[in-house]
């Protein structure tokens, strides 16, 4: 199974920004949509961005477009969420995921948080 591992959370003043990265291993992320999801103390984990493994279209939620860019390095097996300008309601753990089902069920997928793999979180904080 897809072995997922982010790291670069941590804490930042509103406004700041962070790279937040997932590593993966036993499989190549080449053949996978990936996503990341945060979860926000007593809420629901909702989908914050999804990149496509075929055509490599992007998705953003509403509340993060604009500011957060998701992109991919698949020599090196990585996913990155480059957040900017970032608000205190960004706090949350953020995890990232991988699916291999087809594009084109992937968006469905990803709204409903119903990913394949998943990592096992990193925290982010915004505060000042």
């Amino acid at each position: 199974q897809l072995q997922l591992v982010e790291s670069g959370g941590g804490s930042v003043q509103p406004g700041g920004s962070l790279r937040l990265s997932c590593t993966a291993s036993r499989f190549t992320l080449d053949y996978y949509s990936v996503a990341w999801f945060r979860q926000a103390p007593g809420k629901e984990r909702e989908g914050v961005s999804c990149l496509s493994r075929t055509s490599g279209a992007t998705y953003y939620s509403d509340s993060v477009r604009g500011r957060f860019s998701i992109s991919r390095d698949n020599a090196k097996n990585t996913v990155y969420l480059q957040m900017n300008n970032l608000k205190p309601e960004d706090t949350a753990v953020y995890y990232c995921a991988a699916d291999e089902h087809p594009p084109q069920v992937v968006l469905a997928k990803f709204l409903s948080a119903d990913f394949g793999s998943w990592g096992q979180g990193t925290q982010v904080t915004v505060s000042s």
